[in-house]
């Protein structure tokens, strides 16, 4: 089969296409980075690609709260094709600001429609600044594309607005739906506590799927830890040839397979 081939949706503020292109391409993906204006010209031209990715930085600046601006944009030109692109066996991967975009698309926790209201936010981190450390994830979900439950990953974080919040009702059904896709533990694999979570997330949630499994949300950074030289400990431990992330980016390329 022919590579899958994947769209890196850019708009202002957007800093990590670049490395989320090189993830997918590395992984055996056809990656092009398109800003929206462009897409939002033929929006059709989406459904030309297989996995839509939307990368980390900071979108329009954050001014109103992190991914809303770009989320706004997204639903008001592209509604209806990003509705067709999801409903069919395609994939989506939203990193740090574009798990904010999707949640405040409603596209997490998902399923996404025309008119879906955000059930969940990410806001502002507890310690009230920007985070930028390293920290350990646990798999939970048995069900997405990206993931294998119970894996073990150790990934970069680089936000101010990642904790994750929502009424209790709704931790409830991302619980008993296996929507909640990874989570923050210790080196040990038990609950994490600050610094471990970086943010206080609630339920130490990092990302989310959706019911399909198919959209995956997280605030880690997979694309920045592809070589072994973007650890942090690379020049006095001897690494695997390829990162913790690049396993998410090479199964999605599996699963077209």
């Amino acid at each position: 089969m022919s590579a899958p081939r994947v769209l890196v949706l850019r708009t202002a503020g957007v800093n990590c296409d670049f490395e989320t292109e090189f993830a997918f391409e590395r992984a055996g993906a056809e990656a092009d980075r398109l800003h929206l204006n462009a897409l939002a010209e033929s929006p059709k031209k989406l459904l030309d690609y297989q996995v839509l990715a939307i990368p980390g930085g900071f979108s329009y600046g954050d001014d109103v709260s992190g991914g809303r601006v770009f989320a706004s944009e997204m639903r008001h030109r592209l509604a209806d094709v990003l509705a067709t692109f999801l409903e069919q066996d395609r994939l989506a991967i939203g990193i740090c600001n574009g798990f904010q975009v999707l949640t405040n698309l409603g596209a997490l926790p998902g399923p996404f429609r025309t008119d879906a209201t955000p059930t969940v936010s990410l806001v502002n981190n507890d310690s009230q600044r920007y985070e930028d450390r390293w920290v350990h994830l646990e798999v939970r979900t048995p069900h997405c594309a990206f993931l294998e439950v119970g894996d073990r990953l150790y990934l970069p974080v680089a936000h101010g607005e990642g904790k994750l919040v929502a009424r209790e009702k709704t931790l409830k059904q991302l619980r008993e739906q296996d929507l909640i896709a990874l989570e923050y533990v210790t080196p040990d694999g038990e609950v994490a506590s600050y610094p471990e979570n970086p943010n206080g997330s609630l339920a130490g949630i990092a990302g989310l799927t959706d019911p399909t499994g198919r959209v995956l949300g997280l605030m880690p950074h997979p694309e920045r830890f592809i070589l072994p030289t973007q650890h942090p400990s690379w020049t006095r431990r001897e690494l695997p040839d390829l990162g913790d992330g690049a396993r998410l980016f090479a199964k999605a390329v599996r699963y077209f397979d």
